[in-house]
C-alpha cells in the first residue's frame, strides 16, 4: 500500500499524517506542493492540516491552485481515495472535490481541544471500522472550521447519506453539526478534527486509529 502525503507552504501537520499512514503499513511519500505528478502506484493521497500559504486570501484558497493539487483532482476524478484534514479540508472545497466551504468559527476564536464526534455514517472505506452512531474523541484545532453549504446542498448530503461524522456539542457553527462528508463515490473524505492526532494511545486518546486500520484493510485487500 502506497500513500502520497502533500507538503505545502505552511502545512504542520503532515508528519502526523505519515506517521499515522506508517503505522498501518503504508509506504509514505511526501509530495512537495510544486510536483506536478504523483508517485506511480500511490493508492490514497492525504492532505493535511496546517496552515496552507499562511491562510492568506483564504484558507485553502491559494493551495487549491498549486500545480500538485491539478495532479490530486486528476487522481480523484480516476477514482483515487483522498483524505483531507482540517486544512486539508478546505482545500478540497477550494478544489471542488467536496461541496460547501468551510468559514470562520462563529465564536470568531481558535478552538484547540478535543471534541466529541458522531460515526453518521458507516459507508465508506474511512469510517467502516466504527459502529453507526459510536461516539468518538477527537482533536480539533482551527479557526475556520464552520461548515457551509446551500440548503439543496445540506439536504443531498443528507440524504445521500454522506455525511461521515457530525459533532455532539457544535464547537464552531458548523450546518447541521457537520464535522465531515464525502463524495458523491464516498471515496474523497473530508474533515476538520484530526483522526492522526488519535491514533496512537501514547496521544491520550486512539478513536482515530479505526479510520486508518480500516483505510488500510481495504486497500491491502483490493
Amino acid at each position: 500500500m502506497r500513500a502520497a502525503v502533500v507538503v505545502f507552504p505552511g502545512s504542520n501537520c503532515d508528519r502526523d499524517l505519515a506517521v499515522a499512514f506508517r503505522n498501518e503499513g503504508f509506504q509514505v511519500d511526501m509530495v512537495w506542493h510544486k510536483d506536478t505528478e504523483l508517485p506511480q502506484g500511490v493508492d490514497i493521497v492525504g492532505v493535511p492540516g496546517g496552515f496552507s500559504y499562511g491562510d492568506y486570501l483564504r484558507c485553502g484558497a491559494i493551495a487549491a491552485q498549486s500545480p500538485v493539487c491539478r495532479a490530486v483532482a486528476d487522481f480523484a476524478g480516476k477514482g483515487g481515495y483522498v483524505l483531507g484534514i482540517c486544512n486539508g479540508f478546505q482545500v478540497l472545497t477550494e478544489t471542488g472535490l467536496l461541496p460547501g466551504a468551510l468559514l470562520r468559527n462563529a465564536g470568531l476564536k481558535y478552538i484547540c481541544r478535543t471534541e466529541t464526534l458522531r460515526v453518521a455514517s458507516t459507508d465508506s472505506v474511512y469510517t467502516q471500522g466504527y459502529g453507526a452512531g459510536a461516539e468518538i474523541g477527537i482533536p480539533i484545532a482551527h479557526h475556520d472550521g464552520n461548515y457551509f453549504a446551500d440548503q439543496d446542498t445540506l439536504d443531498r448530503l443528507e440524504g445521500e447519506d454522506r455525511v461521515a461524522f457530525t459533532y455532539a456539542t457544535n464547537p464552531n457553527g458548523s450546518q447541521r453539526d457537520i464535522a465531515g462528508i464525502v463524495s458523491q463515490n464516498r471515496r474523497v473524505l473530508g474533515m476538520m478534527p484530526h483522526p492522526e492526532r488519535a491514533a496512537d494511545p501514547v496521544h491520550g486518546g486512539d478513536d482515530g486509529l479505526a479510520l486508518f486500520r480500516a483505510l488500510g484493510g481495504v486497500l491491502a485487500a483490493a
